[in-house]
């Protein structure tokens, strides 16, 4: 039992009519968003870094040679605004992580390159996140992970777009 079947059963209780199924599932996900987030941004702190530093970094680090992406691009990968990312990068860029340099194949855009102190901070820190992502998974069986993994994944591509597909209306 988790604090949502007591949530649960008082709804059914209160308004026997709905059915608050789906408020378990996602009271669920939210409830472990939060666990799951508190223990990976404490993990990152120890390393000078918010998740949100850190999805840039780990996004360029990922793309491989030569660590460089399009604003668009980087944009892409990660659920936030274009000022959002803006910030996030004027940030890091401050710190010497990242930096701005124009974009061979187009002169009139840029693109947010990893530098090599960011570059170096990615992959120390990336070994302790893995560790601690882990460790939050570890109480469940090799196959538990793989069902929720799959679960998960069919529930995510029911509300958002494949990777690489263009948004409806575009």
């Amino acid at each position: 039992m988790d604090h949502l079947d007591l949530v649960l059963a008082q709804w059914g209780s209160e308004r026997p009519d709905l059915d608050v199924g789906p408020m378990g599932l996602i009271g669920r996900v939210l409830r472990l968003s939060r666990h799951l987030m508190r223990e990976m941004e404490a993990t990152l702190a120890t390393h000078g870094l918010t998740f949100a530093s850190f999805d840039v970094l780990a996004t360029l680090r990922r793309a491989g040679p030569p660590f460089a992406l399009s604003p668009n691009d980087l944009l892409g990968t990660m659920m936030i605004t274009s000022g959002t990312m803006t910030h996030r990068v004027d940030q890091l860029e401050k710190a010497g992580h990242v930096r701005r340099q124009p974009n061979p194949a187009d002169g009139r855009s840029v693109l947010i390159a990893l530098t090599p102190s960011g570059r170096d901070l990615v992959d120390g820190v990336l070994g302790a996140h893995v560790a601690t992502q882990a460790r939050l998974v570890a109480h469940l069986g090799a196959e538990q992970r793989a069902a929720l993994g799959t679960l998960l994944s069919a529930w995510l591509g029911g509300l958002e777009p494949a990777p690489g597909a263009l948004p409806q209306g575009v």
